[in-house]
């Protein structure tokens, strides 16, 4: 863990809290050491930023960790709709890409 870093960031959320990406970059950080977390703050952002679609991908990874497999595919499934509204190809492709990978994953739970 970088704690330089973990302090640079949770500055940046301290100052502006209503900046997505501030957000995400804490919650992206976090998830190497602290998922509850990371959780949360992925959490506030599909709450108060739902057009972030960036946070889709790796909330839905981290319900996944956590064994919440109902949540993970509804946040997949979520993010898949946000990108085509969006009309972000590339991220949608992304999406649909680790949605399928969790798909073909589960199947052999």
């Amino acid at each position: 863990m970088n704690q330089f870093r973990l302090e640079q960031l949770r500055n940046f959320y301290e100052e502006e809290p209503n900046d997505p990406f501030n957000v995400y970059a804490l919650a992206t950080e976090l998830l190497k050491f602290d998922l509850q977390a990371a959780r949360q703050l992925f959490e506030e952002l599909l709450v108060k930023h739902p057009n972030y679609w960036a946070t889709y991908y790796h909330a839905a990874a981290l319900y996944t960790t956590l064994e919440e497999f109902e949540l993970a595919e509804q946040t997949y499934q979520k993010g898949i709709e946000i990108t085509s509204n969006l009309q972000n190809e590339k991220a949608l492709k992304e999406l649909k890409g680790a949605y399928q990978m969790f798909l073909d994953e589960r199947e052999e739970w």
